[in-house]
Order: structure tokens, then C-alpha cells, then sequence
């Protein structure tokens, strides 16, 4: 749960732990697109009787580019309830402007959400100078905790660390998805701000090796059809049981290249139908893959499913 402390500039912001595992959880919905709550529902019970640390709505998987505001309250409201306050929920805000990304914040701490993922403007590729602006006014606008997601290779845009030093002063910034897709830049962060920021890898297919770099959890996209797995890995490679979890990465990696595709969403929305835990049935522009890419797809899938490894007792690690 969420922990209030206090600072010179504002008062009541809250804390999140920022370890461990918060799935970017997908938005199942029905053949005729409107929100399949039921399967919503399903998925997050999985995620959280495999031990998840908390979850983040309304991502690229959440498929955000597709939802309006409403329906991305209607999920918080869900999600909180269906949470019971077992992990914080924790909301995705992409917008291409300042004024708009201000009024989602503070719409969102108003309706429940425990913390924010926020990325830099949307669209426009903004200088260093309007983006550190960008992201201040929306830190600034909320008491909520902030994750600045860093994914200069799908959204353009760099937060440097010269950046992220400028951002220090905002106490509620406290965490970074690292999406660079360059493992070191891990390093960095650490040997430039020690704890000041949590560090959560946002790229399934470095899961092994940024948390062995000393990442401190994973933004998660698999975990959507495969959570055991995803908290199993996590949990040993922090219990120092390196082998252990590498014999389960090297099994995974196969379905976790399905996350860095451009067709992420439907790959894993395949996957999550497969175990269980998703429909496939995405909003247009984008379209069901069928013909060879849904088989190849699968094969991949089954081939998992048939091999899915014994998990230990990684709950009581």
C-alpha cells in the first residue's frame, strides 16, 4: 500500500516501493471492441496470486492509443476495486500536450490511482528543454508518484540522465521504466543518483540481464500469459538462485521477443488467449494477425505451453 510522507514543497506525497513486478496488464475486449470486464477481471486475479507488486494500466499493451478517457477511468475504478489494496495501481499518461496530460493526472489521482507512469510529449519531438518543462508541470500538477517511462526507441524521445538530474529536486518523481534497450545505461543511473531512482526494465527480452545489472523490478509485458513465471524470475535472481532463473529465462525468451515486435499487443493478446487469461480481439487500426503470422505465433506458444517449466516454491523466496 501506498506510503504518505512529507517535503518542503508540497505536503502528502505518496510512496511506492517500486521493486519487483507490475505487469503492464492488456485491455481484453469483446468481438464488438467495448471492454471485456469479466476477462480484465480473470487477468489481474492471475497476477496477483502469482505475486505481483502492483500494476500499470492503459500502456502501449494496455493499448491507450485506442482508449478515451473515460474508458481509461472506468479501468482504474475496476482495477482498484478488483485490487482490494493488495498492490498499487498505477496509471499510464501519454499525451501529446501539456494541458491535457495535467488534467488526466489530476483526474486520475482524484479517482483512485495510486501512481503514474508518464511519458515525454506524445507526436511531437520535444527539445531537452521542453521535455524536462513537460514533465515538471505534470509532476508538479499531482501529489501521485511518478514513473517517467524512457523509451527513446519506440516514442523519440532521450531522457537523458543530464535530464533526470534537472528532475531531482521533484520529490515524487521517483522511478524510471528503462526501455533504452542499452543494459549500462542501468549502470548509469546508479553510479549517477545511487537510490535516488528506482530503475524498473521495460523490455521483456532484458528481464535476466537488467535484474542482474541491479534493476529493481520489471514493467512487465508477458506477464500477461505467464505471471508465475515472470515473478519466479524475478524473486530467484534477487534470492541470488542465478541458475535457477536463467534455466526458466531461456525457456521464456522465445514468447518475451514477441513483446519488443511492432505487433506487441497482438502477439501478447494471442499469448494471454492461450493460457487463459486474455481475447485477441484488438481495436482497430490494428487487426487480429491471421494466415502464417498467427501460426508461427502459436507454434511458438504451444511449444511453450507443452515445455512450461516446474516453478520452485519462489512465493516464500
Amino acid at each position: 500500500m501506498p506510503i504518505r510522507f512529507n517535503n518542503t514543497t508540497k505536503s502528502n506525497f505518496y510512496m511506492i516501493n517500486w521493486t519487483g513486478i507490475y505487469p503492464a496488464v492488456l485491455t481484453p475486449f469483446k468481438e464488438d471492441e467495448s471492454i471485456n470486464f469479466e476477462m480484465f477481471a480473470r487477468n489481474l486475479d492471475a497476477q496477483l496470486q502469482a505475486g505481483v507488486d502492483g500494476i500499470v494500466l492503459a500502456g502501449s499493451l494496455g493499448e491507450a492509443s485506442t482508449l478515451d478517457n473515460e474508458e481509461k477511468i472506468q479501468l482504474l475504478q475496476f482495477a482498484k476495486k478488483q485490487v482490494n489494496g493488495k498492490v498499487p495501481v498505477i496509471l499510464n499518461i501519454a499525451e501529446q500536450s501539456t494541458r491535457i496530460a495535467v488534467l488526466a493526472a489530476q483526474d486520475a489521482e482524484k479517482k483512485g490511482a495510486d501512481g503514474l507512469m508518464l511519458l515525454p510529449p506524445m507526436r511531437y519531438k520535444a527539445d531537452e528543454r521542453e521535455t524536462i518543462q513537460f514533465l515538471r508541470t505534470i509532476a508538479q500538477s499531482t501529489d501521485l508518484p511518478v514513473m517517467i517511462y524512457n523509451n527513446p526507441v519506440d516514442y523519440k524521445i532521450l531522457v537523458t540522465l543530464d535530464m533526470f538530474d534537472e528532475l531531482t529536486d521533484l520529490k515524487n518523481i521517483q522511478a524510471v521504466k528503462e526501455s533504452t534497450r542499452d543494459i549500462s545505461n542501468i549502470t548509469r543511473m546508479i553510479n549517477r543518483f545511487g537510490k535516488r531512482f528506482k530503475i524498473l526494465c521495460g523490455v521483456d527480452t532484458l528481464s535476466f540481464e537488467s535484474l542482474c545489472a541491479g534493476a529493481d523490478g520489471l514493467v512487465a509485458g508477458l506477464s500477461d500469459a505467464f505471471p508465475r513465471e515472470t515473478v519466479a524470475i524475478y524473486r530467484l535472481i534477487k534470492a541470488r538462485r542465478y541458475q535457477e532463473a536463467l534455466e526458466i529465462y531461456r525457456w521464456f525468451l522465445p514468447m518475451l521477443e514477441l513483446d519488443i515486435h511492432p505487433k506487441l499487443v497482438q502477439y501478447i493478446k494471442l499469448a494471454a488467449q492461450e493460457t487463459g487469461l486474455s481475447t485477441e480481439f484488438v481495436r482497430p487500426p490494428r487487426l487480429k494477425i491471421e494466415g502464417k503470422e498467427r501460426a508461427d505465433v502459436l507454434a511458438i506458444l504451444k511449444k511453450a505451453i507443452v515445455e512450461r517449466p516446474l516453478l520452485p516454491d519462489y512465493l516464500n523466496l
